[in-house]
């Protein structure tokens, strides 16, 4: 009878390491936190684009990055395009917002090489296309912000700004720009 309850406790003791590893688990050797929590949300980091014009991808100046604007950029090079309110339905221009948070990210892992060095997502400022009584941009600008505490989370919080535009480069629905601390 000793050793059954002997085993019995053995095999909870046993089971609930095993519980508290799962819960804990690590990353691949070589896999960063962030790149597992953007595999399990089924998003893949594309290349990083070349700027459009005469400036850089990314400025950084002591433990800041400053990312400069970019858009919804599909895998074939083509944006989402169009009016948010006009040609496009505020869930079109949240999925383009969403869009646009995975090519910023793609291009602060290529700046910063590893997306666990980041400390905070401190500011963004978003851009929506649309007409001049369109004032949903906070909801659009969601989009890129939801993404942001999905992957990073607590840390992913940040200032906001959502403005209108009447225009933007390539007709493109939405352009953000984002600055984050590193460490």
């Amino acid at each position: 009878m000793r050793n059954r309850y002997l085993c019995s406790l053995f095999f909870c003791f046993l089971c609930t390491g095993i519980a508290l590893q799962a819960q804990n688990k690590k990353p691949a050797k070589g896999q960063s936190s962030i790149d597992q929590k953007l595999a399990e949300l089924g998003i893949v980091l594309p290349a990083v684009s070349a700027p459009i014009a005469n400036y850089v991808n990314c400025v950084q100046t002591g433990k800041l990055i400053f990312l400069a604007g970019k858009g919804p950029s599909k895998a074939d090079g083509t944006y989402i395009v169009g009016k948010v309110g006009t040609d496009l339905t505020i869930e079109q221009g949240y999925e383009a917002a969403q869009l646009t948070a995975i090519n910023q990210l793609a291009a602060l892992k290529a700046e910063i090489g590893n997306l666990d060095r980041v400390k905070r997502i401190v500011k963004v400022l978003g851009m929506v296309n649309c007409g001049p009584d369109f004032g949903d941009q906070p909801k659009v600008i969601n989009g890129y912000s939801d993404l942001m505490v999905k992957v990073f989370g607590d840390k992913g919080k940040h200032a906001r700004s959502a403005v209108g535009m009447i225009a933007l480069p390539r007709n493109m629905a939405v352009e953000v720009e984002m600055i984050v601390e590193i460490q």
